[in-house]
């Protein structure tokens, strides 16, 4: 296997193989185009993040300060929202599904790395993170690796997802729990 084939397949791979890095450095290029773009831009910005991201529903609105790893890897629905200084780092799939809002400076992980520090220095790997429809990521939020948000789920600002969590609720805190229910 390709280290891109075993990136992608949630193994061990070395980031910094030769095609891996080109992946990465085409995406931090875009990323740092299309900051430095004014926001009036909106067409040359959306066509950026077309170009950049797998997927991506026809209304979109990303704000400046947005950066990932390699951009492919992200599938966005209808009617998102990313405020300013987001960083998703796509080693693995990222879905976020219709009308999900991203507050500011909210990290979203596919990427995690060994606990053991000679082998992390030869590997990393990742595990993919889906957010269902209607949902809203707070303010300095983190999404950790291997994370399922259902449909209409709130996160509250601040908080560390550390494990999935079913449709309908509200989650905060460090590690996020539900602290409510929704109908």
């Amino acid at each position: 296997m390709t280290e891109k084939e075993k990136m992608l397949a949630g193994m061990y791979y070395n980031s910094f193989d030769e095609e891996l890095v080109k992946l990465s450095t085409r995406a931090r290029d875009l990323c740092i185009k299309f900051n430095s773009l004014p926001y009036s831009a909106k067409d040359e910005r959306n066509g950026i993040i077309r170009d950049l991201f797998g997927k991506c529903g026809k209304h979109i609105d990303i704000c400046a300060g947005f950066y990932c790893d390699y951009g492919f890897n992200i599938e966005v629905g209808e009617n998102f929202f990313c405020n300013y200084n987001t960083v998703i780092l796509d080693v693995c799939k990222v879905k976020i599904g219709d009308n999900c809002f991203i507050a500011p400076q909210v990290g979203i992980y596919t990427a995690y790395h060994p606990v053991d520090g000679q082998e992390r220095l030869l590997h990393e790997a990742g595990k993919p993170v889906t957010i269902g429809n209607n949902c809203w990521i707070g303010g300095h939020a983190t999404i950790n690796p291997g994370v399922t948000l259902g449909d209409n789920v709130t996160v509250g600002s601040g908080s560390v997802v550390t494990k999935s969590f079913p449709s309908n609720v509200v989650i905060a805190g460090n590690p996020a729990k539900i602290i409510r229910h929704l109908k």
